[in-house]
């Protein structure tokens, strides 16, 4: 039996009857939803962090709406797209979704060399584009457009959460990091906030690097003869991640060099298990905000996931959170000259506590976490432990936009 189909003489009145429906019945549908593009490495080394987000994305909706997922009246729409890690990818992916999809809000990317990519086609449509979680500062920097906001934590706040844990005299520090713009600009973030340390080599190896073994070697022979206490300092994201490799060189031992990094997902805080006593900060652990939308987070996660919250799913709800409430300000208008109005300056709850964006470049400020890391054979990771809260306040980030 063949497949029925439509001939074209049969899809062309179909095609005149749609044309021929009233605008105002069209326009009225538009009216009764808002819509939103979600736009994440749903495949590639960032997979996993991607995943997080739109979990994250669709928990924060959930909770701002008290589960209706309806402001003012209009229903929430939620388009996923995968750019797969690729500048090219999403930067068409975006277009397609203002243009073609009439999206009214776009959220995302992972990475940061995607993002640039997409910052002139928001500012090109007029839209607004929710970073989350890609953290290079020049996207509130000098690439940096008015149609840009950003939930995630920046390059800045990174480095100067953890230079607040590292930053002491007599501290020597070798740094190892992605060679892309999220890599280098964290690195030109951790020197500028570097006072009293010493840095003395910076390793760039790609994203999707399977073998560390050079690269860790030109570190060794940085520092291995180095005076005062000596570290190894790690920004890297994506999968694999050079941890393990790090485990097994023992380089403490070896060479008296102690490593230091951020928090990172739960899957690459394993490899943390090696390291009791380190030190650093970090952007979200489920286990150290204390606040009613992280209890629901956990509580929620758990009941879905049978695990708990995990890095960038923080990221996400943040994100989601903050749609919702820049809508309800607005009443529901998704012009875009009201929503900047509506979310410059705004502070919302998030699980991390309140955030608030800057009206100079829209970037969120927000707490971040001093940490010790204990193993703890209840866990199958190190178990971030909080030494202290760092407030927004404290983090003394620069505006680096030139607009």
């Amino acid at each position: 039996m063949t497949r029925p189909t439509i001939s074209w003489l049969a899809a062309a009145a179909l095609a005149a009857t749609v044309s021929a429906l009233p605008l105002g019945s069209a326009v009225a549908q538009n009216k009764g939803e808002v819509k939103i593009a979600l736009i994440a490495s749903k495949t590639g080394p960032l997979e996993a962090y991607a995943k997080q987000t739109i979990t994250g994305f669709n928990l924060g909706l959930e909770y701002a709406t008290n589960g209706t997922m309806m402001v003012a009246g209009k229903k929430l729409v939620v388009i996923e797209k995968d750019d797969q890690g690729k500048p090219d990818v999403g930067k068409t992916l975006l277009a397609q979704a203002y243009a073609d999809d009439k999206v009214d809000i776009a959220v995302g990317p992972t990475a940061s060399p995607v993002a640039l990519a997409m910052l002139p086609v928001a500012e090109e449509y007029k839209k607004i584009l929710l970073v989350e979680p890609a953290v290079a500062d020049s996207i509130t920097g000098d690439k940096w457009n008015k149609y840009i906001f950003r939930t995630g934590r920046n390059s800045s706040q990174d480095a100067a959460a953890n230079a607040a844990a590292l930053d002491q005299p007599g501290n020597v520090i070798a740094i190892l990091a992605n060679d892309n713009a999220f890599g280098r600009d964290g690195v030109k973030a951790t020197k500028e906030f570097t006072k009293k340390a010493k840095i003395v080599h910076e390793e760039y190896l790609p994203v999707g690097t399977t073998d560390f073994t050079a690269g860790l070697q030109r570190i060794i022979d940085k520092l291995k003869d180095q005076p005062g206490n000596k570290y190894l300092a790690v920004g890297w994201s994506g999968s694999p991640t050079p941890f393990p490799k790090i485990a097994d060189l023992d380089l403490e031992k070896r060479f008296g060099i102690k490593l230091a990094t951020g928090g990172n997902i739960l899957p690459a805080m394993v490899a943390y298990k090696n390291f009791p006593g380190m030190e650093g900060a970090l952007y979200y652990y489920f286990g150290i905000p204390k606040n009613k939308a992280n209890e629901w987070l956990v509580s929620r996660h758990y009941s879905q996931f049978k695990a708990p919250p995990d890095f960038f799913t923080a990221g996400g709800m943040a994100a989601g959170i903050a749609v919702v409430e820049a809508l309800k300000k607005t009443g529901g208008d998704t012009n875009s000259n009201k929503l900047i109005t509506a979310m410059e300056g705004m502070s919302f709850e998030t699980p991390k506590g309140t955030m608030t964006f800057r009206k100079e470049d829209h970037q969120a400020m927000q707490e971040m976490y001093h940490f010790r890391i204990k193993n703890d054979p209840a866990f199958a990771w190190g178990v971030p432990e909080l030494v202290r809260v760092i407030p927004a306040s404290e983090l003394q980030i620069p505006i680096r936009n030139q607009r």
